[in-house]
């Protein structure tokens, strides 16, 4: 059997030259992902894989905005983006679904949405309906948080960090910790507090989690999230 011929790599296209354009005005790809609502790793394939015509549209209507109006402000910029983008059709013209996991809450409460690496980058948008719904439904929450020992100001296991969490500390061979804040023993938190922190960060979970570790004093400021998980139920 002769070799197979290994597929070109598609070259950037026009969605890539108006990311080269975000960049140079000062925003990320990040930035970018965010606008567009969409994860950092698509911004990349505009370059990698020639990802991205659908969204040129919303880039092109967001740049000039940047450009004439002055507009900085990223909710801002993602309420002009999403005016200007369209769900995939499929060959017959219906709506072409789209891959999400879906958030469950159950009758109980009971829900647990998780953040890795690549979702941090983008400010865990996948949690933020987990805790909005969590609010509006008058849950409690809990949450674990992953990052390197050296982020953390108190020592590992301390009782200040977490009072009267049982589980033990995860210590990871990367040098990273997990440690859980609240529990259903010790009340959690109100989901509709955490709610109110993800608005005022614009939308961002890991900033708001971030953002609360900080004012309790159990962080360094440059303590660098790299997971999350989000733990609900209902109050007895």
């Amino acid at each position: 059997m002769p070799p197979r011929t290994p597929r070109p790599t598609p070259q950037p296209g026009e969605a890539a030259r108006l990311a080269d354009q975000f960049q140079a005005a000062g925003f990320t790809k990040r930035d970018i992902a965010r606008i567009i609502d969409r994860d950092p790793s698509l911004v990349s394939q505009f370059y990698t894989r020639g990802k991205g015509a659908a969204f040129i549209p919303a880039l092109t209507h967001t740049l000039n905005a940047i450009h004439t109006a002055g507009i900085t402000d990223l909710p801002e910029l993602a309420a002009i983006a999403a005016r200007h983008i369209t769900r995939r059709t499929t060959a017959t013209g219906t709506r072409a679904r789209v891959r999400t996991k879906a958030v469950l809450i159950t009758p109980t409460g009971t829900g647990t949405g998780r953040a890795g690496a690549q979702a941090i980058a983008s400010g865990s948008a996948r949690l933020r309906p987990l805790i909005a719904e969590a609010a509006r439904q008058g849950l409690r929450l809990a949450f674990t948080v992953r990052m390197p020992k050296t982020g953390y100001t108190l020592a590992s296991g301390s009782r200040t960090d977490s009072p009267g969490i049982r589980r033990d500390v995860l210590q990871r061979t990367d040098h990273t910790e997990e440690r859980s804040y609240g529990s259903a023993t010790t009340g959690g938190f109100d989901a509709a507090d955490f709610a109110h922190r993800v608005d005022t960060a614009g939308g961002d979970v890991t900033a708001a989690i971030h953002q609360w570790l900080l004012e309790t004093g159990r962080i360094h400021r440059d303590a660098h999230i790299t997971h999350l998980e989000i733990r609900t139920w209902r109050p007895r």
